[in-house]
Parts: structure tokens; C-alpha cells; sequence
């Protein structure tokens, strides 16, 4: 991920040392204990003049009622940069990702709330997934299934998702007409994402008789609530209960800010839009951004691909204090058969 610019090869190894074992502790660091531990063949007084100057450079702070220092944002942003670009998983981690996709699993939605638990296995923290939005699901059949008095509209996603509504029956459709108007829905929708699919009933209703027209025109307004209920705001979380265990790195309010931040579905489905729409995987620290500075909070986040074509959004959050190095890797590793998955579910 590359060096700060502005850190020799020995304060980054120093700072890379007062994270981990930050992280491990939650205690703050002293320069004795990265001098016993670190192995960085430097003495304590080194590392104390080294601790200071990245104190002054902002990469670390001191709590005043202890000698010890921990990492800033900037502290750990400068870590994370210094994190090799592949990442290495530990066997356990290989095989719990190869057991999980291993097994049958057409429907993504439930994919993805396997996943969020999967993550939050992996890294003790909690996982995310935003899905696929229904608007731009392409559409793999559309029908509707005469009932009487009323008209079922059944949609099938390309990816397994299924969306059912019922509506009036125009009272002058007789099913000859219903029959001819349900080929013709078949033969226009198929293909095409729920939004053309709307656009298209309505031109469709423009074209036509008064009882073909209402019920294109409900059709129409069937797709449209369906894209509104299952689109924008969509996050599947996993593994809260992890974040409850953080206490060592986040004070106890910060924590249930965040536990109650996440049952708020559309400021993190935006959160995760914004910093999972890159091509690999984004980490983005406290302030960096202003809801994970709100939260005291870091986001490990990755799209995940049908084709070439990204689709949704996984990560992971948790305390700035993380074990950045196994939830990269662990977000990269799952992204990647997500998105091979996805694929092949969509293809």
C-alpha cells in the first residue's frame, strides 16, 4: 500500500510496533516494552526519541495520566499504508471462506447474511453487506397470474430474489385480453433491470386500450413500490455482539452509539456506498470521514462483482484500534468468491 512519505524506515517500524501492540493490549505503549519486544535492535532511549518525534508528527498521542502513547488516526492511517498489498490469512481463515462457499446457495440475499457472519467469524468484529439494489437487478422472468378478482404480479431477480404483489382486476379484461397482455409482458420485461422494466410497462400502458392500461399502469407502480422497499436503504449486519467486547479500545457510550448507529439502515447503506464503490479494498479511519469520526470507528469495505461490473458493497467495522492486517485480507478473500459467486448466480 506504500510508505508515508514523510517516515524513515525506522519510525514506521516503531509505529507499526505501537499499533500491534496496541491493538493487542489496549493499553497505552511504552518505549520499553517495544524495545523487549518489538525486536527492532534499537535501545529503549532510541525508540523513546523515536515515539516522541512521531508524537510531534501526529502519528501518536499520550492519555495525560499515562507515560505510554497510542496511535492517532493519523497513526493508523500511516500503518495501514505500510500493509503489504496481498495480505496473508492463517490456515483456520482459509478454510472457514473455502467451507462457507463450498455449500449450495442460489439465493445472494441469504448469501450475503451468511457472509456478514462470516466476517465477523474471521475478524471479532462486525460485518456489513449491502446487496445488489432491485432497481438495477436485471429481471430473469416477469408474468402475471390471473386469480379472479385480482392479478398476482411475479417477478423473478437474477439472482434468485422473488417479489410477488397483488392488484385489482380491471373490470372490463376478459382473459383473452389478460392472456395477450401477459405475453406481452413476458416478451418486454424479460432482461431488463426493475427500473426499465417500469419505464417500459408504462409506455407499454400509453399504447393501449382503458382496461389494458390500468392494469399496465399497476403493474407499473408495483415495480416502482418494489424498488423502494428492497432498494437503497438494504444493509445486512452481522456479529453486533463482537463490538460489545471492544470495551478496551472504545469507551462504553461509543460503543452503544455505534450498536444503535447501525440499526440506522440509511446512513450506513450511504456510508458504505461511499467508501466501498473503489476497485479493491478501502479503509477508512475516524475522521477521515464524518460519520466514522462520529463513531470513533474504522470500515473495511470492498465491492463485490458480477462480471466486471460491482454490484454491492461487504465490510467490516469496528474500533480504529483494529487488526487491520487480518481484516483486509479477510475482506479481499471474501469479496473475491463473493464476487465469483455472484457470477455465476447471475449469469
Amino acid at each position: 500500500m506504500g510508505e508515508p512519505s514523510d517516515l524513515g524506515a525506522r519510525k514506521i517500524a516503531v509505529l507499526r510496533a505501537v499499533v500491534e501492540e496496541y491493538v493487542r493490549s489496549g493499553e497505552p505503549v511504552g518505549s520499553e516494552t517495544i524495545a523487549e519486544g518489538a525486536g527492532l535492535g534499537v535501545s529503549s532511549a532510541t525508540i523513546r526519541n523515536e515515539m516522541a518525534a512521531l508524537e510531534e508528527m501526529g502519528y501518536l498521542t499520550h492519555p495525560h495520566t499515562s507515560a505510554g502513547r497510542i496511535p492517532t488516526d493519523l497513526g493508523y492511517r500511516g500503518y495501514v499504508n505500510t500493509l503489504p498489498a496481498g495480505g496473508r490469512l492463517r490456515d483456520v481463515q482459509r478454510r472457514a471462506i473455502t467451507g462457507f462457499f463450498a455449500e449450495t446457495m442460489l439465493d445472494l440475499e441469504e448469501v450475503l447474511k451468511g457472509t456478514t457472519q462470516l466476517l465477523s467469524r474471521l475478524t471479532q468484529y462486525a460485518g456489513l453487506a449491502v446487496p445488489p439494489s432491485m432497481s438495477e437487478e436485471q429481471l430473469v422472468r416477469a408474468e402475471i397470474v390471473d386469480l379472479g378478482p385480482s392479478i398476482m404480479v411475479l417477478v423473478i431477480g437474477q439472482h434468485g430474489r422473488v417479489e410477488k404483489a397483488l392488484v385489482d382486476r380491471p373490470r372490463d379484461l376478459d382473459g383473452q385480453a389478460l392472456e395477450a397482455l401477459e405475453r406481452r409482458i413476458g416478451d418486454s420485461f424479460g432482461g431488463r433491470t426493475m427500473a426499465e422494466a417500469q419505464a417500459r410497462a408504462l409506455r407499454l400502458a400509453g399504447e393501449s386500450g382503458p382496461a389494458e392500461r390500468d392494469l399496465l399502469m399497476a403493474v407499473a407502480e408495483t415495480l416502482r413500490d418494489m424498488q423502494r422497499g428492497k432498494g437503497g436503504d438494504h444493509v445486512l449486519v452481522g456479529g453486533v455482539a463482537n463490538l460489545a467486547d471492544e470495551v478496551a479500545h472504545w469507551r462504553r457510550e461509543t460503543v452503544h452509539r455505534l450498536i444503535e448507529a447501525l440499526e440506522h439502515e440509511s446512513d450506513l447503506h450511504r456510508l458504505l456506498r461511499q467508501v466501498g464503490s473503489g476497485g479493491d479494498v478501502s479503509v477508512t479511519i475516524g475522521a477521515e470521514h464524518p460519520t466514522t469520526g462520529e463513531w470513533e470507528a474504522a470500515i473495511v469495505a470492498a465491492p463485490f462483482r458480477v462480471g466486471d461490473t460491482p454490484v454491492g458493497t461487504i465490510g467490516v467495522v469496528g474500533p480504529t484500534a483494529m487488526d487491520y492486517l487480518t481484516v483486509v485480507a479477510s475482506v479481499r478473500a471474501v469479496a473475491k468468491r463473493l464476487s465469483e459467486l455472484a457470477t455465476e448466480l447471475g449469469a
